[in-house]
């Protein structure tokens, strides 16, 4: 059985491996763009569909596995932008995000 690590030093590590991946240009930046973004801030950023977890590289579903088992185990909420990378997360909006059309009235 494979086994994923969830302590802090595990989902740090996943985290450095994922944002650079997410501020790339690859179908799989594009994925985990939106996981990153569903961490910060999901009603605003977006949702994070699960079955996007097959399109990915075993290792990169993995790294966020890592993330989401620490993050599960911290009491209360627990953002990226605590755990560093706010400007990457930033940029990684600015890339990715789509703002919703304002509803006309």
């Amino acid at each position: 059985m494979t086994t994923i690590p969830t302590d802090r030093s595990s989902a740090l590590a996943a985290r450095d491996r994922l944002v650079p991946l997410a501020l790339s240009d690859t179908g799989q930046a594009r994925r985990v763009a939106r996981f990153l973004m569903a961490w910060w801030n999901g009603p605003e950023l977006g949702d994070f569909p699960v079955a996007d977890l097959f399109a990915l590289d075993t290792a990169v579903a993995r790294d966020i596995a890592a993330i989401v088992g620490f993050v599960a185990q911290h009491p209360g909420a627990l953002y990226i932008d605590a755990l560093g990378y706010g400007d990457e997360m930033q940029a990684i909006i600015a890339r990715w995000h789509a703002p919703q059309a304002a509803n006309a009235a």
